[in-house]
């Protein structure tokens, strides 16, 4: 199918849901390649668990070895951690690290990644389609919530093997890790998530935490030669992008900076 416009992430999966009645849709990063029997994997999970509303699959690098795949979602105190970056701080806090270890068994997680995910139509006909107003990122950990809180699991299923590229859509990963500027759409859909999970006061409570956890490891960067703080090139001030207007929709990605 052909759109007038790029709509992004949920946008353009948007469009395809729309367009054909199904029991269930596969979204399915244009940066994969599917591995044998990891479809038919997905679909038995679903179907052999009625409380799947979402089913995962196990992301991996072309050599096989695993990529993060499932997660718990973000919290202000996942932003501290992630900006502070020190050891003692995320094993005391643990449980609100974002990422998960990889295993080995089908377990449930509050959200996956949507580089590949099987969805039930009755999740989307019970909360409603993809919020389109996320151009890319977060809308995946945004759907998770709206359908954990109906009451939906959301399932990984190892034995679904898909290879992941990185990067077929965005460039962020590897910007990030070079701590090049970010695309604006990722911090307008960072503070769309925050504001619409916690509201008001959390959106604020989330970027104080995260000042306080960059403002650390830049402390740790200069006393230390060898230690390199993880913040992206203008991120203290891109953090409060549409803080005054967090609901505002995005601007169509020709017009970004």
């Amino acid at each position: 199918m052909e759109s007038s416009h790029n709509s992004g992430f949920s946008g353009g999966n948007n469009i395809g849901i729309n367009a054909v009645d199904a029991d269930y849709y596969l979204l399915l990063n244009s940066d994969t390649i599917v591995q044998s029997g990891a479809l038919e994997s997905l679909l038995e999970t679903a179907k052999e668990n009625n409380d799947a509303g979402l089913v995962g699959a196990r992301l991996e690098w072309p050599d096989g070895q695993p990529q993060e795949s499932c997660f718990h979602f973000h919290t202000p105190v996942s932003e501290f951690l992630k900006a502070a970056s020190v050891g003692l701080f995320s094993r005391l806090l643990a449980p609100y690290i974002v990422a998960r270890p990889v295993v080995d068994h089908v377990e449930s997680y509050q959200w996956v990644s949507f580089a590949c995910v099987l969805i039930r139509s009755q999740v989307i006909k019970d909360i409603g389609l993809l919020d389109d107003e996320f151009f890319m990122y977060f809308e995946d950990v945004e759907f998770s919530y709206r359908a954990q809180k109906a009451g939906w699991k959301v399932i990984y299923q190892p034995n679904a093997h898909v290879v992941h590229l990185r990067g077929g859509s965005s460039p962020l990963k590897s910007q990030a890790k070079l701590r090049k500027k970010l695309p604006r759409y990722f911090y307008e859909s960072r503070t769309r998530y925050f504001y619409l999970v916690y509201g008001y006061w959390g959106l604020i409570f989330a970027n104080i935490a995260w000042i306080l956890g960059a403002a650390i490891s830049g402390l740790r960067e200069k006393l230390s030669k060898h230690y390199q703080s993880n913040t992206a090139q203008g991120q203290w001030r891109d953090t409060w992008i549409n803080f005054t207007n967090p609901l505002k929709a995005y601007i169509h990605p020709k017009d970004y900076d």
